[in-house]
């Protein structure tokens, strides 16, 4: 089989993580301190009481996936952290130059795997447009801090977060990146000010796609070149491009420090009483709390029920 046809494959189909077990979703399932929506390829995974959340991190998936690849992962992180909204974007599809350019879901085009080809990202600008808007829709309708904010990512969207995050005029709590690598390093330059931006850096040893050299050339360019001072590269033995418990269990516990519960950040919600009907029937939906709006008619009904929810009444 040609190399390039091989290479191709090998894109289409390794870049999704593994699944958690069934006993690990069972586990999270039955705590249900959180729910789960889906539109338009996006998929939020939050607490179950809005006003609990006080930090964000949004997880960029990897090429040929989409947000639904790493659904499992969020969940989990949400019931160890339920103070802490998970958004999980989809990429747009579009042609990969390195996959025969067939389209799929991508962050930006890839033509080759190599040093001088990761150069050239045509797209990620577009990305990182849509990255930053998911931010700054937040911190508007919310007044979520930026500071309890954290991009994370797999593969190609693990180097999106990277090349977004340290880029970004605010500085953010931090980075996550699992099988990732700088792009465009070229014109990669960090802010003034976010330099300390902590960033976790995970990497199998046996990856056959993202090779391990193209982390610590990433790690060399980050320290070294760019400015860096609080990076930290993980490596795993025999994993390939994946992620494994180990690892997982290495973001939850970075994700710990640097987004602590913090009453001091809950984000501010609208009021019920100023909310439409449409408003307050999706802010129901989304608490789990349809079957007592059964039989609610008007609008101070659907708002009392909301208010007793955020109280702790119900």
């Amino acid at each position: 089989m040609p190399t390039a046809l091989c290479q191709s494959l090998l894109l289409a189909l390794a870049f999704r993580p593994i699944p958690f077990s069934s006993a690990a979703a069972n586990y999270h399932s039955k705590r249900m301190a959180f729910t789960t929506e889906r539109s338009s390829g996006t998929i939020t995974v939050s607490p179950k009481n809005e006003g609990d959340q006080s930090a964000l991190v949004v997880i960029s998936h990897g090429l040929g996936d989409t947000a639904e690849g790493f659904v499992d992962v969020a969940e989990n992180l949400a019931t160890a952290m339920p103070h802490v909204k998970f958004i999980l974007p989809t990429a747009p599809t579009q042609k990969v130059t390195m996959n025969m350019g067939m389209a799929m879901p991508s962050w930006y085009d890839i033509t080759g795997l190599d040093e001088r080809s990761n150069e050239n990202c045509a797209g990620i600008e577009n990305s990182r447009d849509t990255i930053v808007g998911i931010l700054e829709g937040e911190h508007q309708s919310t007044n979520l801090p930026y500071s309890r904010m954290v991009l994370a990512g797999f593969s190609q969207g693990g180097a999106l977060s990277l090349w977004c995050g340290l880029q970004l005029p605010q500085k953010l709590a931090g980075i996550v990146m699992m099988s990732a690598y700088l792009p465009a390093a070229k014109n990669f330059a960090i802010t003034s000010g976010l330099e300390d931006t902590p960033v976790l850096h995970c990497h199998g040893d046996a990856d056959p796609l993202v090779r391990l050299e193209m982390a610590m050339k990433t790690k060399e360019i980050l320290t070294r070149s760019k400015g860096a001072t609080s990076y930290e590269l993980k490596t795993y033995p025999g994993l390939q491009h994946s992620v494994n418990m180990q690892e997982l269990a290495d973001v939850k516990k970075f994700l710990e420090k640097i987004l602590p519960p913090d009453d001091s950040c809950k984000i501010q919600l609208k009021d019920p009483a100023e909310m439409s009907v449409k408003e307050l029937k999706a802010a129901i939906r989304k608490a789990g709390i349809s079957g007592k709006a059964r039989g609610l008619m008007e609008k101070h009904e659907f708002v009392k029920l909301v208010q007793d929810h955020r109280n702790g009444k119900l």
